[in-house]
């Protein structure tokens, strides 16, 4: 029967791994945690954790998301399959990674207390346990391939951004500076920003005027196939 044929096979262990991803208003960040035990005790790491036998990845992804965060309804997607054989000491584990994305400032300093956890900037991010290390460089560059037809990036910025805001962001997940008129004018000619009344003051003493996006619009030109950046 197939039932004892599954009863021969090997069993291992299924686990979610979470990049987390924010930014500073110049800076592209991930989020780590200490680890409190072993295999690993004290060396920084993704917030990850084994998939119960009544969900789903995805559900074991977004639970183990909201319990370092306190967020739901955070832009999540899946990155792919680790499960090289002597991955984890521990024991023989493969993890599913998600890449998610939220807003430095949802992210409270009593959570950060309890998790142990900090804010690294993508490059100056410390020694990692395990193959965390490439999780987070197939992140980016997916990251990179995501924001450049889709608004996932948007969800890293205040509902209300300035131009010169938006450019920083495509320019930490890039890593590359953008000419100022150029970006300026895609950006517009796209149709997706809505431009309102209010300006930011804090950077200047005239002002920038503020933006939020329209995706009534990024829906309609999505339907055709179109590029951000």
């Amino acid at each position: 029967m197939a039932i004892d044929l599954y009863k021969k096979e090997d069993h291992l262990l299924l686990a979610v791994d979470c990049i987390i991803f924010g930014f500073d208003g110049s800076r592209l960040k991930a989020l780590l945690v200490k680890r409190n035990l072993e295999p690993g005790l004290g060396k920084w790491s993704l917030m990850g954790g084994f998939v119960k036998k009544t969900e789903s990845v995805k559900e074991a992804a977004t639970r183990v998301l909201n319990l370092l965060t306190g967020l739901t309804d955070v832009y999540m997607e899946e990155l792919g399959c680790f499960g090289n054989v002597n991955r984890d000491p521990g024991g023989r584990v493969v993890s599913i990674a998600f890449f998610a994305l939220i807003k430095i400032n949802d992210y409270s300093e009593s959570l950060m207390k309890e998790h142990n956890s900090k804010w690294f900037e993508l490059d100056h991010l410390p020694a990692l346990i395990f193959d965390h290390g490439e999780m987070i460089s197939q992140a980016k560059e997916k990251l990179k391939d995501k924001v450049s037809t889709h608004p996932a990036g948007f969800t890293l910025l205040p509902r209300k951004f300035t131009l010169q805001q938006l450019q920083g962001l495509y320019e930490a997940i890039y890593e590359k500076e953008m000419d100022k008129r150029n970006f300026t004018r895609r950006i517009l000619e796209l149709g997706i920003l809505k431009k309102l009344e209010e300006k930011e003051k804090e950077s200047s003493r005239k002002g920038a005027f503020l933006f939020v996006f329209e995706k009534t619009r990024y829906e309609k030109l999505s339907k055709k196939g179109f590029r951000i950046i």
